[in-house]
């Protein structure tokens, strides 16, 4: 699959922007990372560089191509490094506002061809893009966690997204090597619709001492067959994280299990985040990538 595009911006150096950095370096294309935060960008670069080591202790790829991925793959704390991008996903904080402000700078320094992506799991593509001045070039594309590892990607248009901007958005996924499927701009879209309550379902089975977390993991991945469990899951995406998604998808359907239980907002308060503070339902050592 041919793209027109070549540049890459990623705003956001967190579990998720990081991800989708590897997926685009990886496909060949100049990948650039922008994060307010310089402590950000380096943790997501030694995380990138540990995910990579092992793809080549696995001999999934040679110490060439890992050396020329990396080369393509740089990160910047100046927001005016994506101006040249062809195309700019953002993946920051799930809050409208956030996104607004991001996409409306870049907005003033973006050529006009520039394509607008978010990475977003519940709000609204159309209410984003509004505030991004770029409407019609403005895309849904929801990579699934770990993005490095899953194929999946959710597109989804907005209502005054034109159809040559779309097009232009499935070709380059298809050109990561990335699995596209299309959504209408509803809240969750398809995966997180399901995903969101199920998961909050497991942290309710902890929350009544129904059973310990390993044991519904287990359950879960003996009895349908899942890879990993819904609390791993949630370690790994971050409990942080999980509550903002949870709250922005309630607030959508006020569908009641999509309301985040109370012992998340506890975990959070003690620091329990997942995988990035060493602890969440279960423990861990370091703070590596997930998969290699």
């Amino acid at each position: 699959m041919t793209t027109g595009i070549k540049t890459v911006g990623v705003a956001g150096s967190g579990t998720m922007g990081a991800g989708i950095a590897i997926v685009a370096a990886r496909a060949g294309f100049r990948t650039i990372v922008y994060d307010t935060r310089p402590e950000a960008l380096e943790r997501a670069r030694k995380q990138t560089a540990g995910f990579f080591a092992k793809s080549v202790e696995r001999k999934k790829l040679t110490q060439q191509q890992v050396d020329t991925i990396m080369g393509d793959l740089t990160g910047t704390s100046r927001v005016s490094d994506l101006a040249g991008c062809d195309i700019v996903i953002e993946a920051v904080f799930e809050n409208l506002k956030v996104k607004h402000d991001l996409l409306g700078e870049l907005n003033k320094m973006c050529a006009p061809h520039t394509l607008f992506a978010s990475n977003t799991s519940t709000l609204s593509i159309t209410e984003i893009a509004a505030g991004s001045g770029r409407d019609e070039r403005f895309v849904g594309m929801h990579f699934c966690l770990p993005a490095q590892l899953m194929k999946l990607v959710e597109m989804s248009p907005g209502i005054r997204t034109s159809d040559e901007a779309f097009r232009s958005a499935w070709d380059f996924c298809k050109a990561m090597g990335q699995m596209p499927v299309k959504t209408r701009d509803n809240p969750g879209f398809i995966l997180n619709y399901f995903l969101v309550p199920f998961n909050n379902d497991a942290i309710r089975l902890v929350e009544a001492g129904a059973a310990e977390p390993a044991d519904i993991d287990r359950a879960i991945k003996a009895g349908l067959g899942y890879p990993m469990g819904p609390l791993e899951l949630l370690d790994l995406v971050g409990l942080d994280t999980h509550l903002l998604v949870a709250e922005a998808l309630y607030a959508s359907t006020h569908e009641p299990r999509a309301a985040c239980p109370p012992l998340v907002k506890r975990m959070i308060a003690a620091g329990h985040l997942g995988r990035k503070t060493g602890q969440g339902f279960f423990r861990y050592s370091g703070n590596a990538m997930f998969g290699g």
